[in-house]
């Protein structure tokens, strides 16, 4: 991968991780915002289902954020776009489709292949 590509990816991946903080730092100011006392217990049931729902996104989202920082450090390392199972590249349509992956297509076939029989049993 040549240094323009890695550039490209670093640039992706920069912008991911600064939305993913901002709609973070949002959520926070948001739910610190919210302190309506609902008489009705339905309305504060409602209220308590959607704040789950967006703290399990965030959740996923600051896994997301870790993914991302690791990947920037396989850029600075020279280790980006490698698979870490078998060590071959990992395809650029790959990469740009999800630029915190660590494996490429067929070892990610195959540990899908394995969950998926031992999920089975």
């Amino acid at each position: 991968m040549n240094e323009t590509q890695l550039q490209e990816f670093r640039n992706l991946l920069l912008r991911q991780m600064e939305e993913l903080l901002s709609e973070a730092g949002k959520t926070v100011n948001e739910m610190t915002d919210q302190k309506a006392a609902f008489a009705d217990p339905t309305d504060r049931a409602s209220m308590e289902s959607d704040r789950n729902f967006e703290l399990r996104i965030r959740e996923r989202e600051r896994k997301l954020i870790g993914k991302i920082r690791e990947a920037l450090e396989r850029i600075d390392h020279g280790e980006f776009g490698i698979c870490e199972s078998c060590g071959e590249s990992i395809g650029l349509e790959r990469l740009r489709a999800r630029p915190v992956t660590t494996l490429c297509i067929d070892c990610k076939e195959e540990e899908e292949h394995r969950e998926k029989l031992g999920a089975a049993r």
